[in-house]
């Protein structure tokens, strides 16, 4: 196991070997064998190319090669921030053929957050894009290297720009002699919290934990080798990388198609003319596209091959949930889960009237799930409590935060989810908000004791405090109260302050409020209930 990561304790272990969970298989074994056993059969479809299931074993293991001749080898870390393209594969698949850990990076982190992953996991190598979204990576690289911040290797998908590019390093030929097939209990690789407390903790997923999700997601969903998946979000988002994501369409022998964005126009055309049968957004976009089909340009859209929608990342209101059937033609499977482990889904056969109001249940038999109160009392089934969960694909720790791990997790190993849930009778989970003080926007999190020390920053600030505002699009929105030392910054340039810093554009707040003071509790802290209801105040009167 890896320095820094947390075992499951060894009873445990034996218990999920046993079950079955735990088979023993390495993501070095699911590359070679899914890719020899559905060789000519399409695996990837994206940017112009398609690719076999042979064609993609063939890449990743002569890019395997050309990383072992860079210095890449089994054990090192590296930070892959690559945006919805075939070379993602290709890269990770030959990371796993090494036995290197893959670092997942979300396309739209910037310096900031990838100087803290950089560093944190002590990685060798950083592989981007050249250009994306209207981002140039080499540029943010180059502050990295600059400041002294950047890994030994920056390897560029694209145009390097002074880099090593990605095109160099596929050898001639694949060299089986720099393969390395890891022990099964092993960190496969690391993915990112939603950063509830300032910057994300890394989550080591092991072989055994992480497939054993994968093979049962891909049962639960009804994936098969018909199976054509369409990657709308961000592909290394936990969402669509495994539940069942394009890791789960691989086991099946299915075929991924990558999207670009997740615009109706780009998405719906992709399903016409792919023939997609599932496809997982988060309700902002699920929103966007039954407007779109109602009110929209993309009626005339053929859909008709789509079966499934999933729908997760933030709470999906059951009048939502309600239009999905009519407008799209297709059944709703809501997921709830985190990159910490547990998953759950509505099953494809469930009734209606669970499917729209509740978020599932969870995949495994040996999902612990208590639901407690404030002392971690239980409740009783049907009442709101602190979601608490441990299973054989649930972390027993977050990769060196062994202060952190001491408060996230009980004493007999149960992760506090951060989650206010209830039970229903039928054992799916209604979720009801979060206890954690982190913001939820369309699905991405956004923790406000990061984005308010990135605004404390500022010379002409004197205290800030974030939160979120309800929305009937996101969910929630972030804005920012700021008391300012004399006179105020205009809000546009206190925002451009906060993108120069490198933050990512999700997290940038969307509402800014210059204040005197805020409101405190009896003990002299910031009352950030009563600033939600002041800003609830204010938003009524503007409607």
């Amino acid at each position: 196991m890896l320095d820094g990561c947390t075992p499951w304790p060894a009873e445990f272990a034996v218990r999920y070997r046993e079950a079955g969970y735990w088979t023993g298989e390495t993501f070095s074994d699911f590359v070679t064998d899914r890719t020899r056993r559905f060789a000519d059969r399409l695996a990837v479809v994206g940017a112009g190319q398609r690719w076999t299931y042979a064609e993609l074993g063939e890449r990743s293991a002569v890019l395997a090669t050309g990383l072992a001749r860079l210095g890449i080898a089994a054990g090192d870390r590296v930070v892959v921030q690559l945006p919805n393209i075939p070379e993602l594969f290709e890269v990770v698949f030959a990371l796993f053929r090494l036995g290197a850990l893959p670092v997942y990076a979300l396309p739209a982190h910037r310096a900031h957050e990838i100087t803290h992953l950089c560093t944190t996991a002590q990685a060798k190598a950083l592989i981007i894009p050249d250009r994306h979204a209207g981002f140039d990576y080499r540029t943010m690289a180059a502050q990295l290297r600059h400041a002294g911040t950047a890994p030994e290797h920056v390897v560029v998908v694209g145009e390097p720009g002074g880099f090593t590019p990605l095109a160099e390093l596929r050898a001639d030929r694949p060299d089986p002699g720099v393969f390395t097939r890891p022990e099964a209990s092993d960190a496969a690789f690391l993915q990112l919290s939603g950063g509830t407390t300032g910057l994300p903790k890394l989550i080591p997923r092991t072989h055994d934990d992480y497939l054993y999700s994968v093979r049962a997601s891909a049962e639960i969903c009804a994936l098969g080798t018909d199976t054509v998946y369409l990657a709308a979000l961000p592909a290394v988002h936990n969402f669509p990388m495994s539940s069942p994501g394009f890791l789960g369409t691989f086991h099946a022998g299915g075929t991924v198609v990558l999207a670009p964005n997740p615009s109706p126009d780009t998405a719906f055309s992709l399903i016409e003319t792919e023939r997609v049968t599932i496809t997982a957004v988060v309700p902002p976009i699920a929103l966007q596209w039954l407007d779109a089909v109602e009110h929209g340009s993309q009626s005339h859209r053929d859909l008709s091959s789509l079966r499934v929608l999933q729908v997760g990342g933030a709470k999906f209101a059951p009048e939502a949930a309600r239009r999905v059937r009519p407008v799209l033609g297709c059944t709703l499977q809501q997921v709830f889960g985190m990159a910490e482990g547990l998953v759950n889904y509505t099953r494809l056969d469930d009734p209606d009237d669970i499917i729209t109001t509740t978020q599932g249940r969870p995949i495994s038999p040996d999902d612990e799930i208590r639901i407690v109160d404030e002392a971690d009392r239980p409740v009783p089934d049907g009442e709101v409590g602190h979601l608490l969960t441990r299973g054989p694909y649930t972390i027993r720790g977050y990769y060196r935060a062994e202060e952190h791990n001491a408060t996230a997790f009980t004493p007999d190993g149960f992760y506090r989810t951060g989650d206010l849930v209830r039970r229903t009778p039928t054992g799916h989970l209604v979720v009801e908000g979060r206890a954690k003080d982190q913001i939820n926007r369309g699905g991405e999190k956004v923790s406000a004791e990061e984005v308010e020390n990135h605004i404390l920053a500022h010379p002409a600030v004197h205290d800030a405090a974030v939160v979120g505002m309800s929305d009937p699009y996101l969910g929630e929105r972030v804005c920012a109260y700021v008391i300012a030392r004399t006179e105020p910054p205009s809000r546009s340039e206190l925002l451009r302050f906060l993108r120069e810093r490198g933050l990512a554009s999700y997290k940038i707040p969307d509402r800014v409020e210059f204040v005197d003071r805020f409101p405190v509790t009896g003990v002299g802290k910031i009352s950030r209930s009563e600033l939600r209801r002041e800003l609830a105040r204010r938003l009524d009167t503007t409607r």
